[in-house]
């Protein structure tokens, strides 16, 4: 048992910080949301959203994102919220976590994107902010890939477990092996792929999808492992960096639970999730979550059209912040 998750559990949660958990934020509200058609042959999560509907979609969609922006704030969440106001094609804008991803001691990566559509998101207003508020080192773009077919979609492609610094990824052709070493090498994770199959056999696009990793807990959906050997392996890592690791069943799945968030707010680590998500889960799994991370479900059926939830809904910062007046 590694000694963070060790003082975790013999200290009450408030006490407790931990880099896995981060206090700020991105988040993005969109004002023309709806289901990306650009995504719906490979994200089986996704619904298609009626022509006639379009307008109360994106105004409910932008409700969502208003109140859990609002309810992460209120926890002492630090939410930089940027708007998407549709001048472009940008259906899955509300994802933000797929572009980019920061990391401890002051680095950034972009990312390559698999629908073209989704490369419109990538935004230079919040790199410059992350730079302005956040000690910024350097920014590693990896966009480059697109141009020979290689796609690695941010910590929706991954799961980052920053304390054992182990990415762990689905493989799908939204997470290529190729970017995923060169990603690896550069930020120091190493890399521990598995297969996956959703009820009809096909791949799940996104690991964010079944799989959380908080402080002291992780969920995971081995029952959309088809590898059992394989399966056993991520467990036991897992285990070994002294996670309770907390079974989801495939329906579970399919209702959002494993695309969780861990945060940092006023009273100590939170557990951000959908409200469908929360409702899946049994009293015996929250119980075993809340040792460590209060339960914070937020309502997002909208958004939840997309094929995306919660998870997908935020990029955490990992970055120190920049003092007042401080240099560069």
């Amino acid at each position: 048992m590694s000694d963070t998750v060790a003082a975790d559990r013999a200290a009450p949660r408030s006490s407790i910080r931990s880099i896995q958990a981060p206090a700020a934020v991105v988040m993005v509200r969109p004002h023309r949301f709806t289901p990306n058609p650009e995504t719906a042959a490979d994200n089986t999560f996704q619904q298609a959203a009626t022509s006639d509907a379009a307008q109360a979609v994106a105004e409910a969609a932008y409700r969502e994102v208003t109140v859990a922006v609002e309810s992460l704030r209120i926890e002492g969440v630090k939410v930089h919220l940027f708007e998407d106001r549709g001048e472009h094609d940008t259906p899955d804008s509300v994802f933000p976590n797929n572009w980019f991803s920061t990391h401890s001691g002051g680095h950034v990566a972009i990312y390559p994107m698999y629908s073209p559509n989704r490369r419109r998101e990538r935004r230079s207003d919040v790199i410059e902010m992350l730079k302005t508020s956040y000690r910024v080192q350097d920014v590693i773009d990896y966009t480059g890939l697109e141009q020979d077919g290689l796609f690695l979609e941010g910590t929706g492609a991954m799961v980052l477990d920053h304390l054992a610094r182990v990415a762990y990824a689905a493989r799908s052709h939204r997470a290529d092996p190729v970017a995923l070493e060169r990603f690896s090498t550069h930020f120091n994770f190493e890399p521990m792929v598995f297969d996956t199959a959703d009820a009809a056999g096909r791949p799940i696009y996104h690991t964010n999808v079944l799989m959380c990793v908080a402080t002291a807990f992780a969920l995971v959906g081995f029952d959309n492992m088809p590898n059992t050997a394989r399966a056993a392996e991520v467990r036991a890592r897992l285990e070994e960096s002294g996670r309770d690791v907390i079974d989801l069943s495939a329906a579970q799945i399919a209702d959002f639970a494993g695309n969780a968030i861990e945060l940092s707010g006023h009273d100590g680590r939170i557990l951000a999730l959908s409200q469908r998500a929360f409702d899946s889960l049994t009293n015996t799994q929250k119980a075993r979550i809340e040792r460590s991370a209060r339960l914070l479900p937020l309502s997002v059926p909208t958004v939840e059209m997309a094929g995306g939830s919660v998870r997908c809904m935020i990029a955490g910062i990992h970055l120190a912040p920049r003092q007042q007046g401080q240099a560069a």
